[in-house]
């Protein structure tokens, strides 16, 4: 500290301690990470590396820091996922793939400070993801991996494409269509809200050759099609052309009628694999990803052994003359995937926290399920608890395996209403009674030790909760919980959020 009213000096600084403290200073408010996104699916596998920028919020005293820049720094070519003749993922050829990526793009697997791993369609099955999981083992405490169920993939792609970011920017309601493989996604956007998503069976790879060129790889959905043309499949192969001809054009007619919102035949209700999209909005452009719309938008033109180049030109024929709206290009078609992990610096919970069982710490990569909705006065424990599973449900998450339930608290924290959420949140985790797997509840709020000891004392909800307070989240984090700190009480909470170009 200087007396200004005293004559003071400072001895000259050289150029290079100058940048040194620059640099300090600039390190205190600021971070870099480099983070890897990797996306293993039924068709297709790729990654990229990214650099993340990450700046300290202004608020006095933050903990937090926010991703202020993101560049994209190598991307790796598209492999087509290698499976073994019993249907599994072939985990060795992967193996290969990535290390070589990692080679090609100078980096070591030392360099990468963080990463996301998303599993889809034939990747999440138990074999093929307990192959995957070995890959990274050595890495688990740096990625975080999730399997993409058919909802939680439609909302990565709607991410991943652009296609969140573009309806935000035109603040207009948007249709998004991606067409992979073995499966089309659709997500209704409005002002970048997701307001639903909905998959169907239609894909680019359900008819494609085999190594030896011959059209062997016949998914259920192409055969369903074709039983109901009557075309016999003789041998696991389909070498007629006429056949595969026809089975791709009513392949995208099935996928024009989803888009169009049309009513469904008794084939289109067989290919489901959700709901169909609820329509609260009706778009006013259609923006496509996946790996069908290089062909729609004519990025490609190489026949890669499959059905995609005809199933994007009839989609094209089938659906031009019914449109009267603009279909976009919204930036990132089939590497429409996440940018990987930013992992931002630690949150340190409020002192009200609640646990009952303290070996449940420390715990990793958890998945957030986000209430999302804001706290009425008079709180209904069965309409939370509906909010609860819906928005588990659109992101594929299992209630019954670790999970954080994250919600903020407003209004008077009174016994009734801390009740009425107590009840909720125990209808959502522990249906049955009792809980056994990891429960964290994690409140924008100072009421985690009121609420943990309700559900515990009061309602009995078991011996593995963790309720912490004064903690922001949002849904696509995890979280990863630190050991208890006393003095002065307190659990440290890093948050990693899945990034989207």
């Amino acid at each position: 500290m200087h007396d200004f009213d005293l004559d003071h000096e400072h001895e000259d600084l050289s150029e290079s301690d100058q940048l040194a403290i620059s640099r300090s200073i600039w390190e205190q408010e600021n971070l870099e990470l480099l983070t890897v996104g990797i996306d293993i699916g039924s068709s297709t596998s790729h990654l990229l590396f990214a650099r993340i920028v990450l700046q300290r919020e202004k608020d006095d005293l933050s903990s937090r820091f926010v991703v202020v820049e993101r560049t994209v720094l190598w991307r790796s070519p598209i492999l087509l996922t290698p499976f073994l003749p019993d249907g599994t993922i072939d985990a060795h050829e992967l193996r290969h793939f990535f290390h070589h990526c990692y080679h090609d793009a100078g980096y070591k697997r030392a360099d990468v400070d963080s990463g996301a791993v998303i599993l889809t369609g034939e990747a999440i099955k138990r074999t093929n993801a307990r192959a995957i999981d070995e890959i990274f083992a050595n890495e688990s405490g740096k990625f975080v991996c999730a399997t993409a169920g058919h909802k939680l993939e439609s909302i990565l792609a709607a991410h991943g494409s652009g296609a969140t970011a573009l309806s935000r920017k035109r603040n207009a309601c948007g249709l998004h269509v991606d067409i992979g493989g073995g499966t089309t996604k659709l997500a209704l956007i409005d002002k970048g809200e997701i307001l639903s998503v909905a998959a169907f069976a239609v894909g680019g790879r359900l008819l494609a050759k085999d190594q030896h060129g011959k059209w062997s790889r016949i998914d259920e959905s192409a055969r369903i099609v074709a039983q109901s043309f009557g075309i016999e499949i003789s041998g696991d192969e389909l070498p007629d052309e006429a056949s595969r001809q026809a089975i791709t054009k009513r392949l995208a007619a099935l996928a024009v009628d989803q888009i169009l919102g049309q009513p469904l035949d008794d084939l289109g209700e067989k290919l489901l694999l959700t709901d169909a999209l609820e329509r609260a909005v009706t778009p006013t452009y259609i923006t496509f990803s996946g790996g069908v719309s290089e062909y729609i938008f004519g990025y490609e033109t190489e026949d890669h052994g499959d059905i995609a180049q005809t199933l994007a030109q009839e989609i094209v024929a089938q659906l031009g003359p019914r449109i009267d709206v603009p279909v976009i290009d919204a930036g990132q078609r089939i590497r429409a995937t996440v940018i990987g992990a930013s992992q931002f610096t630690v949150q340190v919970s409020g002192k009200t926290l609640y646990m009952s069982g303290i070996k449940a710490l420390p715990a990793h990569n958890i998945p957030v399920v986000h209430l999302g909705t804001t706290l009425p006065e008079v709180i209904d424990a069965d309409e939370i608890a509906g909010i609860f599973k819906a928005s588990a449900e659109r992101q594929d998450r299992d209630l019954s395996l670790p999970l954080a339930l994250a919600f903020s608290w407003s209004g008077l924290p009174d016994y009734p209403r801390l009740l009425a959420m107590a009840t909720a949140i125990k209808s959502v985790a522990a249906p049955a009674g009792q809980r056994e797997e990891l429960l964290v509840l994690v409140i924008d709020g100072d009421i985690g030790q009121t609420i943990g000891r309700i559900l515990e004392k009061e309602l009995d909800l078991g011996s593995n909760l963790v309720s912490i307070d004064g903690v922001q989240l949002k849904d696509l984090d995890f979280v990863d919980l630190g050991e208890f700190i006393d003095p002065p009480g307190v659990i440290p909470v890093v948050i990693k959020s899945l990034l989207f170009s």
